[in-house]
């Protein structure tokens, strides 16, 4: 393998790329990685020896604290190739501010962002002929960091590895979203980590979805964990509801993540002139609302999915199913917000980024 070295990055190459072998027209989310991944350590109090090497295992002791305490935190992007090959991505620096934030919470050190988007640049670049053009074509990207102090004892690590992946995706849920009100289950609680991308989150949440798996619901609505009265997230998503012609959404807080899809679409609506009301949402204002017909759409939003239409729900013994809704919403935000990612509208925002 020829290695060279940019100012900050060495740079292992391949011998032959995998891109071949990977069917791009029957992808399952998150199954197929690109040829390249970027790996930095944390040792001696500061970030070294930062690498983009070929896509491979990694060798860890199981001593590692990642494994026993659970230091690990993560996040979702996507890039987009428009058709003239350029390639883009959206709200970057957002998932690098949220990263660091959810590091901190976990007592994990910040990463630099001049080596954040350096690596991000350099492994897109490499990778680049694994971002398809086209709708619902995308590269996932999953920047994360965990533990990697050999040490059994029930403390922070002084041992990290920063980390980026990159997978080529379609649609995250290809079939139909029907969700269960949570009435036992929390996903967290205030003073926690909810509003962090850390692992535990998701391993926590794991276990009621798969109870609601069982009941033929793809997700979870997680409501608060005092008295389950409120409304906050949908399985890996934020979540909306529109009341008649008013969408209403849970605001930010320690329970709930900040989802950049979340603020984008909440920008983009009152932009539009659309009513938006950010507010602890009551669990018996949505079930009373069905009841009224009034509650013509439910929908997830997320970085996998970038929207997601629910299109019923159950709370305790009782099921809705919402009504089919023409020149929805969800849809026009949905074409609207892929639009300007893929570079085919104007990003009056400047929620774009070009990737040089």
């Amino acid at each position: 393998m020829i290695t060279k070295t940019n100012h900050l990055i060495s740079i292992k190459h391949i011998e032959k790329s995998r891109i071949n072998d990977v069917d791009f027209s029957h992808l399952i989310f998150g199954n197929e990685f690109t040829d390249y991944m970027f790996e930095c350590d944390f040792k001696s109090g500061s970030w070294s020896n930062p690498t983009i090497r070929p896509f491979g295992n990694l060798s860890i002791s199981p001593a590692a604290k990642v494994f026993h305490y659970g230091q690990a935190v993560f996040e979702g992007m996507k890039a987009y190739k428009d058709e003239q090959g350029k390639i883009w991505l959206f709200r970057p620096e957002d998932n690098f501010i949220r990263i660091n934030k959810s590091s901190k919470r976990l007592a994990i050190p910040e990463f630099p962002k001049e080596l954040f988007f350096e690596a991000l640049e350099s492994m897109l670049q490499l990778d680049k002929d694994w971002i398809k053009p086209g709708f619902g074509n995308s590269l996932y990207i999953r920047p994360f960091v965990i533990a990697t102090e050999n040490c059994v004892s029930a403390s922070s690590s002084n041992k990290y590895k920063f980390m980026i992946i990159c997978s080529p995706v379609q649609a995250y849920y290809a079939g139909e979203v029907r969700v269960v009100i949570a009435d036992k289950y929390s996903r967290s609680a205030n003073g926690g980590v909810g509003f962090a991308k850390a692992a535990g989150n998701y391993a926590a949440s794991f276990y009621p979805a798969k109870l609601a798996a069982k009941q033929g619901y793809q997700q979870v609505l997680w409501t608060d964990a005092s008295n389950h009265e409120f409304l906050e997230e949908a399985g890996t998503m934020n979540v909306f509801f529109r009341v008649n012609d008013t969408l209403l959404t849970a605001p930010t807080s320690e329970r709930i993540l900040d989802g950049v899809t979340r603020k984008s679409i909440i920008q983009f609506a009152e932009d539009k002139g659309i009513k938006v009301e950010v507010r602890p949402v009551k669990v018996t204002e949505i079930v009373e609302a069905a009841k009224k017909g009034e509650l013509l759409e439910m929908f997830g939003a997320g970085t996998a999915a970038v929207i997601s239409p629910i299109l019923g729900f159950a709370h305790k013994d009782e099921k809705f199913e919402l009504p089919k809704v023409e020149n929805s919403y969800a849809s026009f935000i949905k074409k609207s917000l892929t639009d300007i990612q893929r570079n085919l509208a104007e990003d009056k925002f400047g929620w774009r980024f070009k990737v040089q």
